[in-house]
């Protein structure tokens, strides 16, 4: 991805993104970015539920599926984190685009893997001493991009 691409200013979008994008889908990032990962999957999951296209129902699914990640390890349950994350990742394989909805899906792929393939490195991760984690950070790119 174009470095310069991504919005300068720290914040997560811009008016652009306000104007073309669902609210819940907006709402969600917000809550993600603050850490209130069950929150955010309740606003992507209210959207995800009514008539969307189904290119934007698998990307919330997958987004639901992360934020539930972090939600599962907030309250000490590695292996489910493990699950969806795995299940996050066959997501955003099957929807097969490098950006939708302005998120840049390999960014976010690649931290969501350096805050999470600690799951994948024992059979059980349960038996692991959770690291300390840097979960991603949601930053739209300046372009507004498809969606359906």
């Amino acid at each position: 991805m174009n470095v310069n691409a991504v919005m300068e200013n720290g914040t997560a979008y811009n008016d652009s993104h306000l104007l073309a994008y669902p609210v819940e889908y907006i709402a969600g990032i917000d809550l993600y970015n603050a850490g209130e990962f069950h929150a955010a999957h309740d606003a992507w999951e209210e959207r995800w539920m009514g008539e969307v296209g189904p290119d934007e129902k698998l990307f919330l699914q997958a987004m639901i599926q992360s934020a539930v990640a972090f939600h599962h390890l907030q309250i000490n349950r590695p292996g489910a984190a493990r699950q969806m994350y795995l299940r996050a990742q066959e997501k955003f394989e099957r929807l097969g685009k490098d950006m939708f909805m302005s998120l840049d899906i390999a960014d976010y792929l690649n931290q969501l893997h350096r805050a999470l393939s600690w799951l994948l490195s024992v059979a059980d991760p349960r038996e692991l001493t959770p690291p300390a984690i840097t979960p991603p950070t949601i930053k739209l790119v300046d372009e507004v991009g498809e969606f359906d």
